[in-house]
């Protein structure tokens, strides 16, 4: 029986997918957490994707695996000032939900 082999389309269908559930959790959502989680599953989706094209594409070169490594940089650096931003705002209003947050407005 000859094994099944992935390919490159099994790779984008999988990242549109988690990309696809990720901007629906950011549209939907109305915790702050949740959102920076399902922009978190929006980021792996595009890692996948860069590797898969990196492996398919180019499997000499290393571009894919690079920018992966900066998304993942990104992706740190925004969980970090976003996590902080939100502690900020949940001492002063004790309430981190998105629809509250409209004290900015004029």
């Amino acid at each position: 029986m000859p094994t099944p082999s992935i390919t490159l389309e099994h790779y984008l269908i999988l990242g549109a997918v988690l990309f696809g559930i990720g901007l629906f959790g950011v549209l939907t959502k109305k915790n702050a957490i949740a959102v920076l989680i399902s922009i978190e599953l929006m980021l792996c989706a595009v890692n996948i994707n860069l590797l898969a094209f990196n492996k398919y594409i180019t499997p000499e070169a290393f571009i894919g695996q690079i920018f992966a490594i900066f998304v993942i940089t990104v992706a740190a650096a925004e969980v970090g000032v976003g996590l902080a931003i939100i502690i900020a705002i949940y001492r002063n209003r004790l309430n981190i939900n998105l629809e509250d947050f409209d004290w900015l407005k004029w």
